[in-house]
Protein backbone atom coordinates (compact mmCIF):
# COMPACT_ATOMS: atom_id res chain seq x y z
CA UNK A 1 0.00 0.00 0.00
CA UNK A 2 1.00 3.41 -0.75
CA UNK A 3 2.03 5.68 2.29
CA UNK A 4 -0.03 8.42 0.73
CA UNK A 5 -3.39 6.56 0.48
CA UNK A 6 -5.80 6.72 3.60
CA UNK A 7 -5.42 3.34 5.10
CA UNK A 8 -9.72 3.30 4.89
CA UNK A 9 -9.26 -0.57 2.96
CA UNK A 10 -7.19 -3.56 3.54
CA UNK A 11 -6.82 -4.75 -0.14
CA UNK A 12 -5.77 -7.84 -1.49
CA UNK A 13 -2.20 -8.45 -2.71
CA UNK A 14 -3.18 -8.60 -6.40
CA UNK A 15 -3.65 -5.94 -9.20
CA UNK A 16 -5.73 -6.47 -12.32
CA UNK A 17 -4.19 -5.42 -15.21
CA UNK A 18 -7.18 -6.38 -17.80
CA UNK A 19 -10.40 -8.02 -18.08
CA UNK A 20 -12.61 -9.11 -20.68
CA UNK A 21 -16.08 -10.89 -20.55
CA UNK A 22 -16.35 -12.92 -17.11
CA UNK A 23 -12.42 -12.94 -16.27
CA UNK A 24 -9.82 -10.76 -14.95
CA UNK A 25 -6.13 -10.83 -15.18
CA UNK A 26 -3.65 -9.69 -12.78
CA UNK A 27 -0.27 -8.11 -13.67
CA UNK A 28 1.28 -11.44 -13.72
CA UNK A 29 -0.66 -12.74 -16.54
CA UNK A 30 -3.05 -15.08 -14.26
CA UNK A 31 -6.63 -15.25 -15.42
CA UNK A 32 -9.55 -15.12 -12.58
CA UNK A 33 -13.40 -15.67 -12.71
CA UNK A 34 -15.01 -13.12 -11.73
CA UNK A 35 -17.39 -13.80 -9.47
CA UNK A 36 -17.93 -10.58 -7.51
CA UNK A 37 -18.33 -8.10 -9.99
CA UNK A 38 -16.69 -5.00 -7.99
CA UNK A 39 -19.50 -5.96 -5.56
CA UNK A 40 -22.28 -5.74 -8.05
CA UNK A 41 -21.13 -4.01 -10.11
CA UNK A 42 -19.83 -5.01 -13.63
CA UNK A 43 -22.78 -7.15 -14.53
CA UNK A 44 -22.41 -7.15 -18.24
CA UNK A 45 -18.96 -8.06 -17.25
CA UNK A 46 -15.26 -6.64 -18.38
CA UNK A 47 -15.19 -4.91 -21.70
CA UNK A 48 -18.57 -5.15 -22.88
CA UNK A 49 -17.69 -3.63 -26.82
CA UNK A 50 -20.63 -1.61 -26.83
CA UNK A 51 -20.36 0.06 -23.58
CA UNK A 52 -16.55 0.94 -24.26
CA UNK A 53 -17.78 2.28 -27.89
CA UNK A 54 -20.33 4.88 -26.16
CA UNK A 55 -17.70 5.76 -23.39
CA UNK A 56 -14.73 6.77 -26.24
CA UNK A 57 -17.43 8.22 -28.24
CA UNK A 58 -18.86 10.27 -25.21
CA UNK A 59 -15.42 11.07 -23.69
CA UNK A 60 -14.35 12.64 -27.22
CA UNK A 61 -17.04 15.40 -27.26
CA UNK A 62 -18.48 15.91 -24.33
CA UNK A 63 -18.26 15.25 -20.45
CA UNK A 64 -19.45 17.64 -18.28
CA UNK A 65 -21.56 20.63 -18.05
CA UNK A 66 -23.46 20.55 -14.90
CA UNK A 67 -27.12 20.81 -14.23
CA UNK A 68 -27.42 24.18 -15.07
CA UNK A 69 -28.56 23.16 -18.41
CA UNK A 70 -29.82 20.46 -20.14
CA UNK A 71 -28.49 17.25 -20.23
CA UNK A 72 -29.98 15.16 -23.60
CA UNK A 73 -28.49 11.94 -22.32
CA UNK A 74 -29.86 12.67 -18.53
CA UNK A 75 -33.36 13.18 -20.20
CA UNK A 76 -33.32 9.68 -22.17
CA UNK A 77 -31.43 8.12 -19.20
CA UNK A 78 -34.70 9.09 -16.79
CA UNK A 79 -37.55 8.43 -19.66
CA UNK A 80 -36.18 4.98 -20.41
CA UNK A 81 -35.65 3.79 -17.10
CA UNK A 82 -39.12 5.30 -15.61
CA UNK A 83 -40.72 3.88 -18.23
CA UNK A 84 -38.70 0.15 -17.19
CA UNK A 85 -39.09 0.45 -13.31
CA UNK A 86 -43.36 1.88 -13.74
CA UNK A 87 -41.57 4.69 -11.93
CA UNK A 88 -42.85 8.63 -12.74
CA UNK A 89 -39.33 11.10 -11.93
CA UNK A 90 -35.92 10.34 -10.98
CA UNK A 91 -32.98 12.40 -10.06
CA UNK A 92 -29.42 11.29 -11.08
CA UNK A 93 -26.18 11.26 -7.95
CA UNK A 94 -22.91 9.56 -8.05
CA UNK A 95 -23.29 6.84 -6.16
CA UNK A 96 -25.76 4.52 -4.39
CA UNK A 97 -24.84 6.32 -0.90
CA UNK A 98 -25.64 9.70 -2.66
CA UNK A 99 -28.99 8.27 -3.94
CA UNK A 100 -30.42 6.81 -0.46
CA UNK A 101 -29.26 10.10 0.78
CA UNK A 102 -31.47 11.86 -1.95
CA UNK A 103 -34.36 9.49 -0.35
CA UNK A 104 -34.07 10.03 3.16
CA UNK A 105 -34.45 14.19 1.89
CA UNK A 106 -37.68 13.08 0.26
CA UNK A 107 -38.94 11.19 3.44
CA UNK A 108 -38.12 14.28 5.13
CA UNK A 109 -40.11 16.43 3.07
CA UNK A 110 -42.95 13.55 3.06
CA UNK A 111 -43.02 14.11 6.49
CA UNK A 112 -43.57 17.98 6.64
CA UNK A 113 -45.97 17.92 4.12
CA UNK A 114 -47.99 16.23 6.24
CA UNK A 115 -47.73 17.82 9.53
CA UNK A 116 -44.71 16.00 11.00
CA UNK A 117 -42.54 18.23 12.96
CA UNK A 118 -39.56 15.19 13.01
CA UNK A 119 -40.13 12.62 10.95
CA UNK A 120 -39.32 9.36 11.31
CA UNK A 121 -37.86 6.74 9.05
CA UNK A 122 -38.15 2.64 9.89
CA UNK A 123 -34.72 0.74 8.89
CA UNK A 124 -33.54 -2.37 9.49
CA UNK A 125 -31.83 -4.17 11.78
CA UNK A 126 -28.58 -5.91 9.65
CA UNK A 127 -29.46 -3.23 6.55
CA UNK A 128 -26.45 -1.73 5.14
CA UNK A 129 -27.21 1.99 3.08
CA UNK A 130 -24.01 3.58 2.74
CA UNK A 131 -21.10 5.58 4.60
CA UNK A 132 -22.54 9.08 4.41
CA UNK A 133 -23.49 10.24 7.86
CA UNK A 134 -27.23 9.92 7.35
CA UNK A 135 -26.64 6.59 5.49
CA UNK A 136 -24.62 5.56 8.23
CA UNK A 137 -26.91 6.28 10.34
CA UNK A 138 -29.65 4.65 8.58
CA UNK A 139 -27.26 1.41 8.34
CA UNK A 140 -28.19 -1.62 11.11
CA UNK A 141 -24.47 -2.56 11.54
CA UNK A 142 -23.05 -0.82 15.05
CA UNK A 143 -19.93 -1.89 13.90
CA UNK A 144 -19.81 0.36 10.91
CA UNK A 145 -21.72 2.78 12.57
CA UNK A 146 -18.52 2.77 15.97
CA UNK A 147 -16.58 5.44 16.56
CA UNK A 148 -18.79 8.42 14.27
CA UNK A 149 -21.40 9.31 16.92
CA UNK A 150 -23.71 11.41 17.52
CA UNK A 151 -25.41 9.55 14.88
CA UNK A 152 -28.26 11.35 12.52
CA UNK A 153 -31.50 11.03 14.54
CA UNK A 154 -34.86 10.51 12.81
CA UNK A 155 -34.14 6.80 12.44
CA UNK A 156 -36.38 3.64 14.06
CA UNK A 157 -35.27 0.32 13.51
CA UNK A 158 -37.56 -3.27 13.59
CA UNK A 159 -35.99 -6.45 12.78
CA UNK A 160 -35.40 -7.43 9.41
CA UNK A 161 -38.44 -9.72 7.84
CA UNK A 162 -40.65 -9.23 10.54
CA UNK A 163 -44.20 -7.78 9.25
CA UNK A 164 -45.56 -8.01 12.84
CA UNK A 165 -42.62 -5.27 14.09
CA UNK A 166 -44.12 -2.82 11.47
CA UNK A 167 -47.63 -2.90 12.51
CA UNK A 168 -46.28 -2.48 16.11
CA UNK A 169 -44.84 0.66 15.37
CA UNK A 170 -47.39 1.86 13.01
CA UNK A 171 -49.87 1.38 15.93
CA UNK A 172 -47.55 3.02 18.52
CA UNK A 173 -45.80 5.93 16.53
CA UNK A 174 -46.85 9.07 14.70
CA UNK A 175 -44.09 10.16 13.66
CA UNK A 176 -43.01 7.75 10.98
CA UNK A 177 -42.91 9.27 7.39
CA UNK A 178 -41.30 6.39 5.30
CA UNK A 179 -40.06 2.70 5.21
CA UNK A 180 -36.52 2.20 3.91
CA UNK A 181 -35.73 -1.87 3.44
CA UNK A 182 -33.67 -3.57 0.69
CA UNK A 183 -35.50 -6.42 -1.03
CA UNK A 184 -32.61 -8.94 0.07
CA UNK A 185 -30.11 -7.43 2.46
CA UNK A 186 -26.53 -7.89 0.59
CA UNK A 187 -23.94 -6.56 3.31
CA UNK A 188 -25.65 -8.59 5.87
CA UNK A 189 -25.14 -11.65 3.98
CA UNK A 190 -27.47 -11.95 1.23
CA UNK A 191 -30.19 -12.14 3.30
CA UNK A 192 -33.42 -13.33 1.60
CA UNK A 193 -37.17 -12.46 3.10
CA UNK A 194 -39.70 -14.47 3.51
CA UNK A 195 -43.06 -14.25 -0.03
CA UNK A 196 -45.09 -11.64 0.80
CA UNK A 197 -42.73 -9.65 3.08
CA UNK A 198 -42.36 -6.50 0.60
CA UNK A 199 -46.25 -6.91 -0.13
CA UNK A 200 -47.34 -6.20 3.77
CA UNK A 201 -45.07 -3.35 3.63
CA UNK A 202 -46.71 -1.93 0.60
CA UNK A 203 -50.25 -2.68 2.86
CA UNK A 204 -49.05 -0.80 5.66
CA UNK A 205 -47.45 2.03 4.34
CA UNK A 206 -50.90 2.73 2.25
CA UNK A 207 -52.78 2.18 5.04
CA UNK A 208 -50.57 5.03 6.61
CA UNK A 209 -49.74 7.02 4.29
CA UNK A 210 -46.35 6.34 4.44
CA UNK A 211 -43.25 6.29 1.52
CA UNK A 212 -42.13 2.59 0.97
CA UNK A 213 -38.52 3.27 -0.05
CA UNK A 214 -36.60 0.38 -1.61
CA UNK A 215 -32.85 0.19 -1.29
CA UNK A 216 -32.30 -1.98 -4.62
CA UNK A 217 -28.69 -0.73 -4.76
CA UNK A 218 -27.47 -4.09 -4.80
CA UNK A 219 -29.94 -6.53 -5.83
CA UNK A 220 -31.35 -4.73 -8.52
CA UNK A 221 -30.84 -4.46 -12.68
CA UNK A 222 -31.92 -8.05 -13.06
CA UNK A 223 -29.44 -9.55 -10.47
CA UNK A 224 -32.59 -11.29 -8.64
CA UNK A 225 -33.80 -12.41 -11.72
CA UNK A 226 -36.28 -9.99 -12.07
CA UNK A 227 -35.27 -6.64 -13.34
CA UNK A 228 -36.10 -4.97 -10.13
CA UNK A 229 -36.33 -7.60 -7.27
CA UNK A 230 -39.56 -6.01 -5.87
CA UNK A 231 -41.24 -7.55 -9.41
CA UNK A 232 -40.79 -10.53 -7.17
CA UNK A 233 -44.43 -9.15 -5.30
CA UNK A 234 -46.10 -7.51 -7.74
CA UNK A 235 -45.65 -4.36 -6.13
CA UNK A 236 -44.43 -0.30 -7.01
CA UNK A 237 -42.51 1.38 -4.65
CA UNK A 238 -43.20 5.28 -4.06
CA UNK A 239 -38.77 5.52 -3.95
CA UNK A 240 -36.49 2.93 -5.38
CA UNK A 241 -33.12 3.72 -5.37
CA UNK A 242 -30.30 2.52 -7.87
CA UNK A 243 -26.90 2.20 -8.57
CA UNK A 244 -23.96 -0.27 -8.85
CA UNK A 245 -24.63 -2.00 -12.09
CA UNK A 246 -26.82 0.94 -13.17
CA UNK A 247 -23.58 1.94 -14.72
CA UNK A 248 -21.44 -1.27 -15.00
CA UNK A 249 -18.44 0.57 -13.40
CA UNK A 250 -19.23 3.90 -14.36
CA UNK A 251 -20.09 6.10 -11.31
CA UNK A 252 -23.84 7.17 -11.25
CA UNK A 253 -26.79 6.36 -8.63
CA UNK A 254 -30.55 6.99 -9.45
CA UNK A 255 -33.37 7.94 -6.99
CA UNK A 256 -36.69 6.94 -9.07
CA UNK A 257 -40.10 8.30 -7.43
CA UNK A 258 -43.68 7.76 -7.98
CA UNK A 259 -46.85 8.47 -6.69
CA UNK A 260 -46.84 11.10 -3.59
CA UNK A 261 -43.30 11.21 -3.66
CA UNK A 262 -42.71 12.28 -7.26
CA UNK A 263 -43.58 15.88 -6.74
CA UNK A 264 -41.52 16.46 -3.81
CA UNK A 265 -37.88 17.86 -4.58
CA UNK A 266 -38.48 21.62 -5.61
CA UNK A 267 -36.01 23.61 -7.03
CA UNK A 268 -33.47 24.53 -4.53
CA UNK A 269 -34.59 21.37 -2.56
CA UNK A 270 -31.69 18.55 -3.96
CA UNK A 271 -28.62 18.85 -6.55
CA UNK A 272 -25.15 17.35 -6.98
CA UNK A 273 -22.15 18.81 -9.07
CA UNK A 274 -21.61 15.92 -11.47
CA UNK A 275 -24.67 13.81 -10.84
CA UNK A 276 -25.97 12.70 -14.25
CA UNK A 277 -23.27 13.75 -16.67
CA UNK A 278 -23.15 13.27 -20.16
CA UNK A 279 -20.88 10.45 -19.97
CA UNK A 280 -22.34 8.54 -16.76
CA UNK A 281 -25.87 8.92 -18.30
CA UNK A 282 -24.87 7.76 -21.98
CA UNK A 283 -23.12 4.72 -20.05
CA UNK A 284 -26.54 3.93 -18.03
CA UNK A 285 -28.60 4.35 -21.07
CA UNK A 286 -26.36 1.60 -22.82
CA UNK A 287 -26.25 -0.90 -19.95
CA UNK A 288 -29.96 -0.59 -19.27
CA UNK A 289 -30.96 -1.03 -23.01
CA UNK A 290 -28.04 -4.32 -23.06
CA UNK A 291 -29.90 -5.97 -19.88
CA UNK A 292 -33.26 -5.89 -21.36
CA UNK A 293 -32.58 -6.62 -24.64
CA UNK A 294 -30.38 -9.39 -23.52
CA UNK A 295 -32.78 -10.81 -21.16
CA UNK A 296 -30.43 -10.67 -18.43
CA UNK A 297 -32.71 -11.33 -15.52
CA UNK A 298 -33.81 -14.66 -16.86
CA UNK A 299 -29.92 -16.01 -17.56
CA UNK A 300 -29.59 -14.93 -13.96
CA UNK A 301 -32.53 -16.81 -12.96
CA UNK A 302 -31.42 -19.43 -14.75
CA UNK A 303 -27.59 -19.48 -13.89
CA UNK A 304 -28.17 -18.69 -10.25
CA UNK A 305 -30.40 -21.89 -10.22
CA UNK A 306 -27.67 -24.40 -11.58
CA UNK A 307 -25.29 -22.59 -9.13
CA UNK A 308 -27.60 -23.50 -6.20
CA UNK A 309 -28.05 -27.47 -7.75
CA UNK A 310 -24.36 -27.44 -7.74
CA UNK A 311 -23.78 -26.41 -4.28
CA UNK A 312 -26.63 -28.14 -2.38
CA UNK A 313 -25.30 -31.00 -4.41
CA UNK A 314 -21.74 -30.27 -2.41
CA UNK A 315 -22.98 -29.31 0.54
CA UNK A 316 -26.86 -29.94 1.06
CA UNK A 317 -25.77 -32.53 4.21
CA UNK A 318 -22.87 -30.71 5.23
CA UNK A 319 -23.21 -29.96 9.07
CA UNK A 320 -20.40 -27.43 8.63
CA UNK A 321 -22.69 -24.99 6.12
CA UNK A 322 -25.46 -23.66 7.38
CA UNK A 323 -27.63 -22.37 4.99
CA UNK A 324 -27.56 -21.77 1.19
CA UNK A 325 -29.79 -18.47 -0.51
CA UNK A 326 -29.71 -18.05 -3.84
CA UNK A 327 -32.09 -14.97 -5.80
CA UNK A 328 -31.02 -15.26 -9.30
CA UNK A 329 -27.52 -14.20 -8.82
CA UNK A 330 -27.59 -13.50 -5.37
CA UNK A 331 -25.68 -16.18 -3.40
CA UNK A 332 -24.85 -16.80 -0.29
CA UNK A 333 -23.24 -19.28 1.51
CA UNK A 334 -23.55 -19.46 5.05
CA UNK A 335 -20.97 -21.37 7.64
CA UNK A 336 -20.82 -22.49 10.78
CA UNK A 337 -17.60 -20.64 11.63
CA UNK A 338 -16.37 -17.46 10.81
CA UNK A 339 -14.29 -18.22 7.46
CA UNK A 340 -12.74 -14.73 5.71
CA UNK A 341 -9.44 -17.15 4.60
CA UNK A 342 -12.39 -18.82 1.53
CA UNK A 343 -11.25 -15.65 0.19
CA UNK A 344 -7.91 -16.19 0.06
CA UNK A 345 -7.85 -19.88 -1.01
CA UNK A 346 -10.61 -18.98 -3.62
CA UNK A 347 -7.62 -16.39 -5.54
CA UNK A 348 -5.35 -18.90 -5.07
CA UNK A 349 -8.16 -21.01 -7.32
CA UNK A 350 -8.55 -18.35 -9.87
CA UNK A 351 -11.91 -17.07 -7.95
CA UNK A 352 -13.41 -13.61 -6.50
CA UNK A 353 -15.30 -13.86 -4.27
CA UNK A 354 -16.04 -12.02 -1.08
CA UNK A 355 -16.75 -12.98 2.60
CA UNK A 356 -19.25 -10.78 4.73
CA UNK A 357 -21.13 -11.17 8.18
CA UNK A 358 -17.75 -12.95 8.87
CA UNK A 359 -19.66 -16.52 7.98
CA UNK A 360 -21.47 -15.69 4.55
CA UNK A 361 -19.61 -16.37 1.29
CA UNK A 362 -20.96 -14.06 -0.94
CA UNK A 363 -20.78 -14.47 -4.68
CA UNK A 364 -22.87 -12.46 -7.22
CA UNK A 365 -20.91 -12.66 -10.63
CA UNK A 366 -21.71 -11.18 -14.11
CA UNK A 367 -25.41 -11.60 -15.45
CA UNK A 368 -23.83 -12.64 -18.41
CA UNK A 369 -22.52 -15.88 -17.04
CA UNK A 370 -23.21 -19.08 -19.35
CA UNK A 371 -24.04 -22.61 -18.02
CA UNK A 372 -20.33 -23.59 -18.65
CA UNK A 373 -18.78 -20.40 -16.66
CA UNK A 374 -21.45 -21.06 -13.90
CA UNK A 375 -20.40 -24.73 -13.36
CA UNK A 376 -16.71 -23.59 -13.71
CA UNK A 377 -17.75 -21.30 -10.64
CA UNK A 378 -19.00 -23.75 -8.84
CA UNK A 379 -16.16 -25.98 -8.72
CA UNK A 380 -14.03 -23.26 -8.24
CA UNK A 381 -16.10 -22.39 -5.30
CA UNK A 382 -16.95 -25.97 -4.07
CA UNK A 383 -13.00 -26.60 -3.85
CA UNK A 384 -12.31 -23.82 -1.92
CA UNK A 385 -14.69 -24.05 0.87
CA UNK A 386 -13.99 -27.16 1.05
CA UNK A 387 -9.90 -26.49 1.13
CA UNK A 388 -11.16 -24.24 4.24
CA UNK A 389 -13.53 -26.55 5.77
CA UNK A 390 -10.77 -29.60 5.96
CA UNK A 391 -7.42 -27.42 7.09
Amino acid sequence: MSDHLVNAYQSLPVSFARGDGCYLWDDAGKQYLDALCGIAVTSLGHNFPPLTAALQEQAASLLHTSNLYTIPWQQQLAERLCAAAGMERVFFGNSGAEANEAAIKLARLHGHARGIESPQIVVMQGAFHGRTMATLSATGNRKVQAGFEPLVGGFVRAPYNDVAAIDAIAGNNRKVAAVLVEPVQGEAGIVIPDAGYLAALRRICDDRGWLLMLDEIQCGMARSGKLFAFEHEGIRPDVMTLAKALGNGVPIGACLTAGPAAGLIRPGHHGSTFGGNPLACRAALVVLEAILDGDLAANAAARGGELRAQLEAAFGDDERVAEIRQLGLLIGVELRDPCGDIVRLALERGLLVNVTAQKVVRVLPPLILDAAQTAELGDRLIDSINAFMDN
